[in-house]
């Protein structure tokens, strides 16, 4: 069953040519026979997170959000505060197992990522780490 996504990076510095995380994932995209619907890059900026993702919200032909970035402890990491707006019901059990996959790759600094996952709308949206291996084992 084909999948109609929508794709966000968040960052302070990323554009479209230098945009690793989101490259990989419009890959993996293509490569799962999915469809790539829309993507954007903003910036680390709760309201401008939260205004793209209900505008994606509202469009009929998404079914699935991913964002890329803001997942980490840093000041302007602040990705899952933007979900947690949109939210109608956490799923908890995806940062779970997301941690869980990648203590074997980064070990203990698994714990300092907030990725997540949320229901809103009848969709389902990823909050996952902005890093190459994040992405990759989120996948």
């Amino acid at each position: 069953m084909k999948v109609n996504i929508a794709l966000l990076t968040v960052t302070d510095t990323r554009t479209f040519d230098n945009d690793k995380s989101g490259a990989i994932l419009v890959n993996k995209i293509k490569e799962a026979n999915h469809n790539l619907i829309d993507r954007k890059i903003c910036k680390d900026e709760k309201d401008e997170i939260v205004l793209i993702l209900k505008e994606w919200l509202k469009n009929k032909k998404i079914d699935v959000i991913i964002t890329t970035g803001g997942t980490g402890l840093t000041g302007r990491d602040i990705t899952p505060e933007a979900l947690e707006e949109v939210a109608d019901k956490q799923i908890p059990g995806f940062g779970e197992i997301f941690r869980n996959i990648s203590l074997k790759s980064v070990g203990t600094s698994a714990i300092q990522s907030r990725a997540s996952a949320v229901l809103s709308n009848g969709k389902y949206v990823f909050a996952l780490p902005g890093s190459s291996g994040g992405v990759t084992d989120a996948w």
